[in-house]
């Protein structure tokens, strides 16, 4: 598939937006429990999932067929686990640092593809792996004073977001990305409408308007980045969602009144140049292996 203009401004419009969804996340995670939050914006995001599955080639009945369907619940779980914890970790660390950690995503699908998938990592990943590992360390800013064993609230988020993508790529070996998507807007709002009540606390009105907002966000966005990867390549899309870092980062600054201490930028451009080379390099043996069995 070649790349397009078209896909370029989706996706940048799509990573634009999802930093816009963050702050809201934020402002209202400082006030409300974040599983209340969580719930609410996938009440909204699965009645998107389902209208989208409706929509599609074969209807609702095609988008519910998986031949994994465990591992489909599976993906929901962890998403639906991630964005409470996420929303927490941008209230009690910050915007900036949590998105700066959350770069380190790609990394981790690296380093975890080993024993999950079987891959091989050569020297050059390998490589990549520990310099991005070792500016992790640098954003956590780790120092005599003592540490701050908040900022393993972002970790766990870049972690459980490493699983679920391994998981992502084990089913699009056998599903349909609406079939995928479908599930974890189901299934996530399921669970969190289950942990849900027992987090409960009265809205404000003057907050319904942040919660709509949030809602409207996250559906435009990921309607977005679905048309972006309809004329894109993955390969081509990851390097542009590190602009939600970029963003994110202006908005905690200017809105939030966060701080960029030096570790966190030094540390944040040693992340995204490892997970760059590391994307990238996959891409290469990809379509290595792909004209090697052409050849074949």
């Amino acid at each position: 598939m070649k790349s397009t203009p078209l896909g370029y401004l989706f996706a940048l419009l799509a990573f634009a937006i999802f930093s816009v969804q963050d702050g809201v996340s934020k402002h209202l995670g400082s006030a409300y429990p974040p599983v209340l939050v969580a719930m609410i914006r996938y009440w909204a995001f699965a009645l998107f999932a389902v209208l989208l599955a409706v929509r599609s080639r074969g209807g609702l009945s095609a988008a519910i067929r998986t031949q994994r369907p465990w591992l489909q619940v599976l993906r929901g779980v962890l998403l639906a686990v991630q964005i409470p914890i996420a929303i927490t970790a941008f209230t009690l660390v910050g915007l900036a640092q949590s998105q700066a950690i959350f770069a380190s995503g790609p990394l981790i699908v690296a380093l975890l593809s080993v024993p999950i998938l079987g891959e091989k990592v050569g020297w050059r990943r390998w490589t990549a792996i520990i310099v991005g590992l070792c500016g992790v360390i640098l954003i956590l800013g780790p120092s005599t004073s003592g540490f701050n064993a908040l900022v393993a609230l972002p970790l766990v988020v870049a972690l459980i977001g490493a699983l679920y993508g391994l998981c992502t790529r084990l089913v699009s070996r056998v599903d349909g990305p609406t079939t995928s998507f479908f599930y974890i807007g189901v299934v996530g709002a399921v669970a969190l409408t289950i942990a849900g009540p027992f987090f409960w606390t009265e809205i404000s009105a003057s907050d319904w308007k942040w919660m709509l907002l949030l809602c409207l966000t996250g559906i435009t966005a990921h309607f977005l980045l679905i048309k972006a990867y309809d004329n894109l390549t993955a390969v081509a899309v990851q390097p542009i969602s590190y602009l939600q870092l970029v963003l994110g980062s202006i908005l905690a600054v200017n809105v939030f009144g966060e701080t960029l201490r030096p570790n966190m930028i030094i540390g944040s451009v040693i992340v995204v140049g490892a997970g760059l080379f590391t994307v990238w390099r996959e891409n290469v043996l990809a379509r290595r292996a792909a004209q090697d069995a052409t050849a074949a």
